[in-house]
C-alpha cells in the first residue's frame, strides 16, 4: 500500500504522475507539475489513512459520448479532410452514438463492438461502411488509451476472419456488358446531355467526385489519357481519395464523345481563369459544378428506371469498368493503376470473383492420355461424353 510521485519519462518539461497501490489494485493519474503532484499525493494518503479512498472517485471515467465530443472536435479536424470530418459526424450521430453514448469506456468490450457491427451488417450495410463505423469507434477509444483509462482498444483485433478484406467483393453490384450498353442507350435517348458523363464513368472507372472535378486541361486528346488530379464532394474540391494524381486511358469512343462535348463549351472556354467553372468539363445549366445528390436523384436513378435495370449505385459503374476488364483477362496491375488503388492485392481481393480461371481447355490440358485409370478405357475426349453431351467425371 502506498502513494508515489514520479515522472514516467524523466526530463525537464515531462509531466508528473501520482501512482497509488491499495488492496491489490493500482491506479495512476497524470497531474502536471511536481508541486501539484505532491499536493494530490498528500490528499490521497490522508484518505487512505481514514479508509475513505475510492479508485472510482479518484479517477472519474468518461462515457463514450464525452470522448467522442473530444475526438470529433480535436483529433479528426487535425488529421482528416473536411469531407471526412462530416462523414464521421454523420456516422456518430446516426449510428454509433445511439448505441454507445451512455457506456463508460471501461464497459465497452470487444463483444459489444462486434455485436453492434454485426447488427449493421445484418441490416444490409456494406462491408466498407461497416469498416468506417469500426474506425470511428476505434478512433474515439484511442483517446481513452491515451488517458490510460483502458489498456487495449476493443474495436481492434475483432477476431480472425471478421471483416476480412475478401468480403469486399460481396458489396459490389456491377452491370454486365449488355446491361451497360442498355443503360448507355437509355441515357442517350432520355438524358442526352448527360451521356458523356455516364460514358466517362463506364470507360475509365473514375469515381463520380473525380469526374465532376475534371477540367479540360486534364484531358490529352492526342495521347488519349486523362489526368485525375482532384475530386469534388460536398461543395469542396480536394485531392483524390488516394491523395495522389494518376493517369487513366481513354477509349476511342470516349475521346470522340468528349471532343463533341467540348464543342458545346467553346464559348465558355475563352475565360482564361483556371478557377472558373467554365474550365470544368461537367457543369449544371447554371454553369456551376454539379451537385452529386441532386444528379443521383434527378438523372442517375431515372436513367436506371428508363433502362429497366435493377437498382445500382453510381459507384457500381466503377465496379462495372473493373469487372468487365478483369473478366476478359486484362492485366490486373493495369486495372489497379487505372482505378487508383493503393495496391494490386487490394484490387485482387475486391474483384477475385471475376478473375478468369474457368476455361475448360486450360483445365483439360492437365489430363494425360497415357494415365492409367482403374476400370476405365484410355482417356479420349469423345469417350468422355455422356448421352446429354456433358463430360463425365472419373
Amino acid at each position: 500500500m502506498g502513494v508515489k510521485v514520479r515522472q514516467k519519462t524523466k526530463g525537464k518539461g515531462q509531466p508528473w504522475w501520482v501512482f497509488v497501490s491499495h488492496n491489490g489494485r493500482r491506479t495512476s493519474r497524470k497531474v502536471g507539475s511536481k508541486k501539484a503532484a505532491l499536493q494530490v499525493s498528500s490528499k490521497i494518503e490522508a484518505k487512505l489513512k481514514l479508509g475513505e479512498f475510492s479508485f472510482e472517485e479518484e479517477k472519474p471515467i468518461k462515457t463514450f459520448k464525452e470522448y467522442s465530443d473530444i475526438w470529433i472536435k480535436t483529433t479528426v479536424p487535425a488529421t482528416c479532410k473536411k469531407s471526412t470530418l462530416r462523414d464521421y459526424q454523420d456516422i456518430l450521430r446516426l449510428h454509433v452514438l445511439p448505441f454507445f453514448k451512455d457506456y463508460k469506456v471501461t464497459h465497452i468490450s470487444r463483444g459489444k463492438v462486434k455485436s453492434f457491427l454485426l447488427d449493421k451488417m445484418n441490416k444490409g450495410k456494406a462491408i466498407s461502411t461497416i469498416k468506417h463505423y469500426r474506425n470511428c469507434i476505434s478512433g474515439v477509444l484511442n483517446l481513452a488509451i491515451d488517458d490510460e483509462v483502458i489498456k487495449a482498444n476493443p474495436a481492434k483485433q475483432l477476431g480472425k476472419g471478421f471483416l476480412k478484406t475478401e468480403q469486399l467483393g460481396k458489396d459490389i453490384n456491377p452491370l454486365t456488358s449488355d446491361e451497360l450498353t442498355t443503360l448507355l442507350n437509355a441515357v442517350s435517348e432520355h438524358f442526352p446531355e448527360h451521356h458523356t458523363l455516364f460514358l466517362l464513368l463506364a470507360r475509365t472507372g473514375m469515381r463520380i467526385g473525380e469526374a465532376l472535378a475534371l477540367k479540360w486541361y486534364d484531358i490529352d486528346f492526342e495521347k488519349r489519357f486523362i489526368k485525375v488530379d482532384r475530386s469534388y464532394a460536398r461543395g469542396r474540391v480536394s485531392k483524390p481519395k488516394s491523395g495522389k494524381s494518376r493517369r487513366v486511358d481513354m477509349s476511342m469512343q470516349l475521346a470522340q464523345a468528349l471532343k463533341k462535348h467540348k464543342r458545346g463549351f467553346s464559348l465558355k472556354l475563352v475565360n482564361p481563369d483556371e478557377n472558373s467553372s467554365a474550365q470544368y468539363v461537367f457543369t449544371n445549366q447554371a454553369g456551376a459544378l454539379i451537385d452529386v445528390s441532386n444528379w443521383r436523384r434527378r438523372v442517375f436513378k431515372k436513367a436506371i428506371e428508363k433502362a429497366e435495370l435493377r437498382k445500382i449505385r453510381i459507384h457500381d459503374l466503377r465496379h462495372t469498368y473493373a469487372t468487365i476488364r478483369i473478366s476478359k483477362g486484362d492485366n490486373v496491375a493495369d486495372v489497379s493503376n487505372q482505378l487508383g488503388h493503393h495496391s494490386v492485392k487490394f484490387t485482387w481481393d475486391v474483384y477475385y470473383h471475376w478473375m478468369p480461371g474457368k476455361k475448360k481447355a486450360e483445365v483439360d490440358a492437365l489430363d494425360d492420355p497415357k494415365l492409367k485409370h482403374p476400370n476405365a478405357p484410355p482417356l479420349h475426349p469423345e469417350a468422355c461424353k455422356t448421352e446429354k453431351g456433358l463430360t463425365a467425371i472419373g
